[in-house]
């Protein structure tokens, strides 16, 4: 209640999410003068204060002072930098369990730095979550010295990093780890059978690096843990009938072009195809999911855009980044229907060990703080989430960076034409450009219209993204025209001059900087401002200006306004009030639909999180205790006194450990399974229907908690009958002989977990389908006489513009209670709406 009346009189004052700063400038105006004294001091002597302060309760006020003293003075003498008073109250404020705010190139990395080493002088273990393993290692290298000067040590983990090299990295005050890794660890080891083969230690502080990020663009896409191999080719008939099948005839495309159906006549002519069968019968399922995920791959993903087709493979590009997702795939359905369209081999697939959202594993952590240069805008989504606050530092300079006024045209052709000449004329003045796209597509497109006006430049996008920081390097040198896709979520530093910063930094300045251009408007004004970030570093000059058409992708997907008449100028572009506005709302509709694709997934997975708790409660005393042995003994007491007479206490009490465990594990993945297929069948018949009453969430966790509430005990029952015959001899038990075979091998990806759109999307689609001039269908064929306004996503509930013919007049108390079964209403960690 507090947060949310917080954060409604930020929004009167005009600052939403910011918190006063006033005490932590006092004290950075103390630390300041506490800093004389520690100059004097030797490196030897600077070690030697810093272990005096050490603790286990955490650093007070005056310890505080005393140790961010130190640390601006070992700043300064190992990497040659002493943090400004910003950087100071960056990291008292995240020493505070905030999210703070630091514009592009004001020291976010050194104040991450000395904020985890006060926590580790204080007695806690920091994770340093970082978005790749690039920055985990960057940074911890780069600020190592420090950390060594302040007598703090520090690992970092990486993909390639060996089981020990995590252990050891894990064990150290600080440990540097890309967020996706340290999910993946504290998977596996949830499914270790030994102590000692863990790696991760308990989680303690979390300090998020690119906090926006990680925990807010992350925490829509699941990590999951996967075994037991297996291959599921699409049947090559269903490839083929769907590549046979028209649009506007066959099928339907909803408006937002997230979804798309079989029309009656479409669903007539895949049922003859298929032998006459009734695809809708239950015997039919498969056969209906096949049709719907090799439509959905046919006509919806689309390559160079969602995916690059390399080395014989299907690799998914991560649209917050512009990079391979070098570990994400679709559903395996989905995934198999993709590479049926590109004939490409069909990758492994397998049963889903274990899986767990960003969210569930940072709310694992006792404190949690970050840093980004993009807090503000995402700072209600972080209060909802994950109860932080945000602070926001000013820079170090004034930024007088020139943000012009966007530039809407009617077409992308339009568009595209504006755009390479206005690349053209601020080409011809030397000025360094940095040109950001959405998709690989669009930047070869427009490399190839660069290359027609004969302007000299280089791409960067997921094709070649290890070259990435070489391109970057040179990005603010003058005569430099840089093209790179989802430069916004790139989290690298662009130097004018070139990475040394050499002679040509005068002439860049003389030039008036880096000049960044969008290509087009994000689907969020967070990831606009992380691109215009990229120029006017450190009080550098700068400009950015933003290109858009009426036909981009935003606009079409997510604009409802009807009965517009565009009249553009001889070069197409628009600049009356109501095309601007439905460029803008579009762009806050689509910032919604992301929120609510956030919540969903929050949703649906918050009940799993809860019986995930119970499973390991109890997979901990089987795994560290002897409550296998206790409960094997009672349900067969003879089998086990004659084991213990035959091979001994040790041997019989490890054997029961490992049943025990593999029945828990087989269970919990049986359950995952049923869970996945639930999910889909809410998801498939959510596409066929209209806009309902029925709440799928509902549906969901109803027969989620039916399915849970014996799991456990049928465990013991399975495992009470596999030790009743199991081989067991003083070598110990034979696992694959008593049925419970481990996976003999495991690997991670991570999964969009809504490939169809989210409640938000299909609705969108529907009332722009309703009110479309012309529509084929009239509005009360879509929506019942009794729509309620209530049926709608928060987000879309509140759209200033929604058509009054459209709003209903159900009333709603806001609390998200209704989302939730009876035994979950009034559950203390249930959102904050």
């Amino acid at each position: 209640m507090a947060l949310k009346i917080a954060s409604r009189f930020r929004r009167l004052l005009q600052r939403p999410g910011s918190i006063d700063l006033g005490p932590y400038e006092r004290l950075t105006q103390l630390v300041g003068e506490a800093e004389e004294s520690v100059q004097s001091l030797t490196d030897e002597e600077l070690t030697e204060a810093v272990a005096e302060l050490r603790t286990t309760g955490g650093l007070h006020e005056d310890e505080q002072i005393e140790f961010l003293a130190l640390a601006r003075d070992a700043g300064k003498r190992a990497i040659g930098e002493r943090a400004f008073d910003g950087q100071v109250v960056g990291a008292l404020a995240m020493l505070q369990g905030r999210i703070v705010e630091m514009a592009t190139g004001e020291g976010k990395t050194l104040a991450g730095a000395i904020a985890a080493a006060g926590y580790a002088v204080g007695g806690r273990k920091v994770h340093v979550l970082a978005v790749n393993d690039y920055l985990a290692k960057r940074d911890a290298e780069w600020m190592g010295p420090v950390y060594e000067l302040l007598g703090v040590t520090v690992g970092h983990v990486g993909q390639a990093s060996t089981p020990e090299e995590r252990r050891a990295a894990y064990q150290a005050d600080v440990c540097y780890v890309p967020v996706n890794e340290i999910g993946f660890d504290v998977l596996r080891d949830r499914l270790v059978t030994d102590v000692a083969d863990r790696v991760t230690v308990e989680a303690d502080v979390a300090l998020v690096d690119e906090a926006d990020s990680v925990l807010i663009d992350e925490a829509r896409v699941p990590m999951v843990l996967a075994g037991a191999t297996r291959s599921e080719a699409l049947d090559d008939d269903v490839v083929q009938l769907v590549r046979t099948l028209r649009a506007g005839v066959d099928y339907e495309i909803d408006g937002d072009g997230r979804t798309v159906a079989l029309t009656d006549k479409g669903t007539d002519k895949v049922e003859a195809a298929l032998d006459g069968i009734n695809l809708y019968d239950d015997e039919n399922l498969d056969r209906l999911t096949q049709v719907n995920v090799a439509l959905h791959a046919e006509v919806l993903l689309r390559k160079d855009v969602d995916y690059l087709v390399r080395d014989g493979k299907v690799s998914l590009i991560n649209n917050n980044r512009g990079r391979v997702a070098k570990l994400q795939r679709w559903p395996d359905g989905l995934q198999a229907a993709v590479e049926a369209k590109e004939a490409v081999p069909v990758s492994d697939s397998g049963e889903v060990l274990d899986s767990i959202t960003v969210q569930a594993l940072v709310k694992r952590y006792k404190s949690l703080c970050g840093m980004t240069g993009t807090a503000v805008v995402v700072g209600e989504s972080l209060a909802e989430f994950y109860e932080v606050d945000v602070a926001v530092v000013p820079p170090n300079k004034p930024n007088v960076r020139k943000d012009d006024e966007d530039r809407l045209y009617l077409t992308v052709a339009r568009k595209n034409e504006a755009l390479v000449k206005h690349i053209g004329v601020v080409h011809e003045s030397g000025r360094p450009i940095l040109i950001g796209t959405h998709s690989v597509e669009e930047s070869e497109q427009l490399s190839d219209l660069l290359q027609a006006a004969e302007i000299e430049h280089v791409v960067l996008n997921a094709k070649n993204d290890a070259e990435e920081a070489a391109i970057i390097a040179e990005a603010g040198v003058p005569g430099t025209v840089t093209v790179s896709t989802q430069m916004a979520g790139r989290g690298t530093d662009i130097r004018l001059g070139g990475k040394d910063e050499t002679h040509d930094k005068e002439k860049a300045l003389e030039l008036g900087g880096l000049y960044v251009i969008g290509t087009g408007l994000h689907a969020s004004r967070r990831l606009d401002d992380q691109l215009r970030g990229r120029a006017g570093r450190q009080g550098d000059p700068g400009g950015s200006l933003f290109f858009a058409s009426l036909a981009d992708e935003l606009v079409t997907r997510y604009s409802v306004s009807s009965g517009l008449r565009p009249h553009p100028d001889d070069t197409g572009r628009l600049t009356d009030r109501k095309s601007i506005a439905m460029l803008e709302h579009a762009q806050r509709v689509a910032d919604g639909a992301n929120a609510e694709l956030h919540r969903t997934t929050w949703q649906y997975n918050r009940l799993t999180g809860q019986q995930r708790a119970i499973l390991l409660e109890t997979r901990e005393k089987v795994l560290a205790d002897d409550l296998a042995a206790t409960e094997l003994a009672e349900r067969a007491k003879e089998r086990y006194d004659e084991l213990v007479d035959e091979v001994g206490e040790d041997v019989v009490q490890s054997a029961a450990r490992r049943i025990a465990l593999g029945h828990l594990d087989r269970r919990w993945t049986d359950h995952l399974a049923y869970l996945a297929d639930l999910r889909e069948g809410i998801h498939l018949r959510s596409l066929a229907g209209g806009i309902v009453h029925l709440k799928p969430i509902d549906e969901f966790n109803k027969s989620a908690i039916a399915s849970f509430e014996t799991l456990i005990e049928d465990a013991w029952k399975d495992a009470a009958e596999t030790f009743a015959d199991a081989e067991i001899t003083t070598d110990g038990l034979n696992e694959e002989a008593s049925g419970i075979p481990r996976p003999t091998a495991t690997w991670t990806y991570l999964v969009n977990d809504n490939p169809f759109g989210t409640e938000a999307d299909r609705i969108l689609g529907r009332l722009r389908n309703a009110i479309k001039p012309g529509s084929a269908a009239e509005p009360e064929e879509i929506l019942p006489e009794d729509f309620d306004e209530a049926d709608l996503p928060e987000e879309l509930r509140d759209a200033e513009d929604l058509p009054e013919e459209l709003r209903g007049s159900g009333e709603s108390d806001g609390s998200g209670d209704d989302d939730l079964p009876d035994e979950l209403r009034d559950a203390d960690d249930k959102p904050k709406r």
